[in-house]
C-alpha cells in the first residue's frame, strides 16, 4: 500500500509537471504565433495591403472614367458622322430624289395603264364592229333574205315531190337507182380513183424507198451495234474473271484439282482471241 501510494504520489507530481510543461509550452507557442505571424499580418494587411488596394480601386475609378468619357466621345463623334454622312444625305435622296421619281414613276404608269385601256376599248370596239359588219349582218341577211326563203321553196318542193313519190313510186323507184350510180360513179372517179391511183403511184414508191434507203439500214446498225456490244460486254466479262482468278492464285494459292468441267473458265488466249474479233467487228 505505502508502495502504490507512493506511485501514485510520483505519478501526479510527474503529470503535474507534464501539465505545467505543456501550458508553458501552448503559452511560448501562442505568444510566438501573436507576435511572428497575426501581429506581421495585421500590420500587412493594415498599412500595404488596404493602401494598394485603396490605390487599385481609386486608379481603376479614373481609368473606368477616363474610358467613359472616352467612350461618350467616340459615341458622339459617330453620331455626329453617322448623321451627316448617313441619315442626312439619306433623308435628302429620299426627299428630292426618290419621292419625286417614284411620283413621276407612278404618273407614267397610270398614264401608260389609261392609254393601254383606251387602246383597248378602242380595238375591242373595232373589233367588235368588224365582226359585226363582216360577218353578223351578212349571216343574218343571209339567213332572212336567202336561207329563209330558199327553205320554203324547198319545203314546198319537197312536198310535191314527195306527194310525186306518193303517186309514181316506181318511176321514183328508177330515178333513185339512177341517181344513186350516178353519185356511186362520180365518188368513184372523184375521190376512189385519184386515192387509189396516188396510193400506188406515189405513196407505195416512196415508202418502199424509205424503207429500203433509211429503216433497213438503220435495223441493220442497230442489230450490229447490239452484237458489238454484247460481243465486248462478254470480252470485259472474261477478262474481269481472269483477272479476279488470277488475284486470287495470288493470293490464296491455286485452286483444288477438283473442278466440275461445266464450269471451267474461259482462259486468256480465249479472251483475247474473242476481244480481236470483237475489235475487227468494230472496225468493219
Amino acid at each position: 500500500t505505502p508502495a502504490g501510494r507512493a506511485i501514485v504520489w510520483c505519478a501526479a507530481g510527474v503529470g503535474a509537471g507534464l501539465v505545467a510543461v505543456g501550458r508553458g509550452l501552448y503559452a511560448a507557442l501562442a505568444l510566438l504565433g501573436r507576435y511572428l505571424v497575426v501581429v506581421p499580418a495585421v500590420w500587412f494587411h493594415t498599412w500595404v495591403l488596404t493602401p494598394a488596394g485603396r490605390a487599385i480601386v481609386w486608379c481603376a475609378a479614373g481609368v473606368g472614367a477616363g474610358l467613359v468619357a472616352v467612350g461618350r466621345g467616340l459615341y458622339a463623334a459617330l453620331a455626329l458622322l453617322g448623321r451627316y454622312l448617313v441619315v442626312v444625305p439619306a433623308v435628302w435622296l429620299h426627299t428630292w430624289v426618290l419621292v419625286p421619281l417614284g411620283h413621276a414613276l407612278v404618273w407614267c404608269g397610270k398614264g401608260v395603264a389609261r392609254g393601254l385601256g383606251l387602246a383597248v376599248t378602242g380595238i375591242g370596239a373595232v373589233l367588235y364592229w368588224t365582226v359585226r359588219i363582216l360577218l353578223v349582218l351578212p349571216a343574218l341577211a343571209l339567213w332572212r333574205w336567202v336561207l329563209t326563203p330558199v327553205g320554203r321553196v324547198l319545203a314546198v318542193i319537197g312536198r310535191e315531190v314527195l306527194d310525186a313519190l306518193g303517186h309514181g313510186w316506181r318511176i321514183a323507184g328508177h330515178v333513185s337507182r339512177a341517181f344513186g350510180r350516178f353519185l356511186g360513179t362520180l365518188w368513184r372517179w372523184a375521190v376512189a380513183e385519184p386515192a387509189r391511183w396516188a396510193y400506188r403511184t406515189v405513196l407505195t414508191p416512196v415508202g418502199h424507198a424509205l424503207r429500203d434507203s433509211v429503216l433497213r439500214p438503220l435495223a441493220e446498225a442497230g442489230r450490229a451495234a447490239g452484237r458489238i456490244g454484247r460481243q465486248a460486254f462478254a470480252a470485259a466479262r472474261l477478262s474481269v474473271r481472269e483477272t479476279r482468278a488470277d488475284l486470287r492464285r495470288a493470293l490464296f494459292g491455286p485452286p483444288p484439282a477438283a473442278r466440275r468441267p461445266d464450269r471451267r473458265e474461259p482462259s486468256v488466249a480465249e479472251a483475247r482471241t474473242l476481244g480481236s474479233s470483237t475489235t475487227a467487228l468494230t472496225k468493219d
